[in-house]
């Protein structure tokens, strides 16, 4: 069911700066992009573009976002989630449904900083890691 690993979520307090530490100290210039607000997340996302993957910078919009409270325990930032890509995304939530899963929010997708849907599984049942799944 699962494809490949999409991005690796990583908290950080400021966007702009995650990613000159990315740009400057790994030589990324090109593969660093912009900052892009995404309200309905309630972050900001950079994306680091890596040959086989990529890592995704998030920053909070405000006090409100679900991000904030993350950082509040992870003042430098960290990890914050793990991004699998999937064919169907209804199809991949009914089937981790189906498992005993906890799809967090209402349970429906939503569209993600890709403009793709996506869900997210609880971290209590993948061994402390929030994952996200999202639809190819």
């Amino acid at each position: 069911m699962l494809g490949r690993l999409n991005h690796v979520a990583i908290a950080v307090p400021n966007v702009a700066d995650a990613a000159r530490v990315y740009r400057d100290t790994f030589g990324m210039g090109a593969k660093v992009s912009r900052p892009v607000r995404q309200p309905d997340q309630g972050v900001t996302t950079v994306f680091v573009e890596l040959p086989n993957t990529k890592i995704e910078l998030i920053e909070p919009l405000g006090p409100n976002s679900p991000i904030d409270k993350f950082l509040q325990r992870h003042k430098a930032g960290a990890i914050h989630h793990v991004c699998y890509e999937v064919e169907d995304i209804v199809a991949a939530r009914d089937h981790m449904r189906a498992l005993g899963a906890t799809i967090t929010g209402n349970g429906e997708p939503t569209i993600g900083a890709h403009g793709k849907p996506v869900i997210f599984l609880h971290p209590r049942d993948f061994n402390g890691t929030l994952i996200e799944l999202e639809q190819v």
